[in-house]
């Protein structure tokens, strides 16, 4: 087994377990807030403890930003080895709270998904569609970098990726008030947060198509 594979299993391996370890806080969040299920609208929790939690979630981010900085050996690396873990993170997060709670009954269920800077809401299968992205994503560039090509991508390119990264993260945002105000949210905007990830996916493949074609002309 390769160098750089071995430490994509370890890296997955970390992410199933740090997935485990936000799960059970939740599970104990859960009992002292909701001990009735979770359920919409959602409630407030005081100033204290809010604060805490942000400070968790801003922990979480820098472990995975830790980790993978001492595992990668140039930024492409640490970018694409954070975008796996965050992704497999993500997606187990839910994962062990279906096998501790037998939640979400569904993956249209609503849920408070950050609180960085602000409440973060919607159902539970448009996070895990982002989180598969990631990791497809990752997985794909990984595969390219290993095979020895320079990652290399055009501005307008990075410049598709990261506005389509912006209308995701504003579908989840946009209606944060209602978190704060203890009101059940509006419908999500599934066609906003579709125009996002279009963006993102159409960036990956342009990026890809056009350094593919930019390889087999060197070649020749």
């Amino acid at each position: 087994m390769q160098r750089l594979e071995r430490r994509l299993i370890w890296l997955t391996v970390y992410a199933v377990a740090m997935a485990y370890l936000e799960s059970a806080v939740v599970v104990y969040l859960r009992v002292i807030y909701y001990p009735d299920g979770f359920s919409l609208p959602f409630v407030l929790i005081e100033p204290g403890m809010a604060a805490i939690e942000v400070g968790r979630e801003a922990a979480t981010l820098v472990m995975l930003l830790g980790v993978t900085a001492a595992m990668s050996v140039d930024r492409w690396e640490w970018f694409l080895a954070f975008c796996l873990s965050f992704g497999v993170w993500d997606i187990f997060y839910y994962l062990w709270l279906k096998v501790f709670l037998d939640w979400p009954p569904s993956l249209l269920t609503w849920d408070i998904l950050f609180l960085i800077p602000v409440p973060w809401i919607g159902p539970v299968l448009a996070p895990i569609i982002v989180s598969v992205g990631l990791i497809v994503g990752s997985l794909l560039l990984f595969r390219m970098k290993r095979q020895g090509s320079r990652l290399r991508f055009p501005p307008w390119v990075w410049g598709l990726a990261v506005t389509g990264g912006a209308v995701v993260l504003l579908s989840f945002t946009l209606d944060f008030r209602a978190v704060l105000a203890q009101l059940e949210p509006p419908p999500f905007r599934w066609w906003l947060f579709a125009a996002g990830m279009t963006c993102g996916v159409a960036a990956l493949a342009f990026g890809v198509s056009r350094h593919g074609q930019v390889e087999t002309g060197a070649a020749e």
